[in-house]
């Protein structure tokens, strides 16, 4: 049998009153699923949040710099490799890559774009010992880019979310995203939301013996059971870490692992780390209370299980029973319905909870511990 090739990952998270995620207006990001609204937030705040977080740091590595200012990206390029390469070898590099000229304080780049320390030290190792030229490098990217990819490797948020441009060497290197990330939405209808008042007290005002504040404003919060979802290519991972050719290229019992161990930590990710918007007022720091993590021969949603919004269990009260119950269901139901061939496993905080005839993992490093091993006990 042939490896499964994707990994869904299915997430519920109950989240106490809080404003994770705004819009231009200052407003609770929301979207109309089912014909009710739900509370949302977007895959870019939620992508970002895991991006920057100190899990993220310890185990995946650096980060990239995104950014569209060149001129600071090379002063910050120039600091971290000032070791290795001197800051006309880094700012020629960036040059090539970016395809812009004379690159100095001000000088941006079409858009917001990441950029990975390893990729440019790789370009500059190039340049210093082969003094090769722009179209050389551009006919080896065109006839192998493993070793340019490799370069990436150390920058694993490039490889799971993709990268595009189109000018310079990094045209030659499109990244096509890994990591597909959903929008996360309550699994019920969340109308009204609230709308805290709020001041702030001047205290030297209040000491003089006067009245009133010294700051008064408004701010919408809501709580809610959160549905993320994702699904991780696990072969389009190993040809953006340069380990395998092309996505047609046959995978190597290494280069797989090496996927596997990313994905476990994907999992981690996206069941622990939630956005900083508002935390320092609501202090949202809530984990995930289930989960379901299938190997799959394609990308399946379950974001239908809430189509039809989950309502409260007013005897035990509560939406995150009901959603379990309606997220497992589902599953179970699309199993059968399309004959899915899924090795799938479930994590949950609660005792007694299966899905399908198999009681839920009730340990995270269990759950992960699973993944890594591609999905054997």
């Amino acid at each position: 049998m042939t490896a499964q090739n994707f990994i869904n990952f299915h997430v519920l998270i109950s989240h106490s009153p809080s404003c994770l995620n705004r819009d231009d207006m200052n407003m609770q990001k929301t979207a109309v699923f089912g014909g009710v609204n739900r509370v949302r937030v977007s895959s870019q705040s939620l992508k970002r949040a895991m991006r920057t977080s100190d899990y993220h740091h310890s185990t995946l590595g650096r980060p990239s710099v995104r950014t569209r200012d060149l001129g600071k990206l090379k002063a910050r390029f120039t600091e971290l490799l000032k070791d290795r390469f001197d800051v006309e070898l880094v700012g020629r590099a960036l040059e090539w890559i970016s395809g812009k000229e004379g690159i100095a304080e001000g000088v941006a780049d079409d858009a917001v774009a990441p950029w990975s320390v390893d990729e440019v030290a790789h370009f500059c190792e190039l340049i210093r010992t082969d003094e090769q030229d722009v179209k050389k490098l551009e006919k080896q990217i065109e006839k192998d880019a493993r070793p340019f990819r490799a370069s990436m490797s150390n920058a694993v948020d490039i490889s799971l979310s993709g990268r595009m441009a189109t000018s310079g060497l990094m045209s030659n290197l499109p990244v096509d995203g890994a990591l597909a990330v959903a929008h996360a939405i309550t699994t019920h209808a969340v109308e009204p939301q609230d709308v805290d008042w709020f001041t702030a007290v001047d205290d030297l005002t209040i000491d003089a013996g006067e009245t009133g504040a010294g700051h008064l404003d408004t701010q919408q919060f809501s709580s809610g059971v959160f549905y993320r979802y994702a699904s991780l290519n696990l072969k389009q991972l190993q040809v953006n870490l340069g380990l395998i050719e092309n996505i047609k290229a046959a995978e190597t019992t290494e280069s797989r692992q090496r996927a596997l161990d990313i994905a476990r930590h994907v999992f981690h990710l996206l069941a622990t780390v939630v956005p900083s918007a508002k935390q320092q007022s609501f202090a949202a720091h809530n984990l995930a209370d289930f989960a379901i993590v299938s190997f799959s021969d394609q990308p399946i949603s379950l974001a239908n299980a809430f189509e039809q919004p989950v309502k409260r269990d007013y005897k035990e009260a509560g939406f995150l029973k009901p959603s379990i119950n309606a997220l497992s269901d589902y599953w179970a139901r699309i199993h059968r319905a399309y004959g899915l061939e899924e090795q799938a496993l479930a994590f949950a905080v609660g005792d007694g909870i299966k899905l399908d005839d198999k009681l839920a993992l009730s340990s995270l490093r269990a759950m992960e511990d699973w993944i890594a091993n591609g999905g054997q006990a």
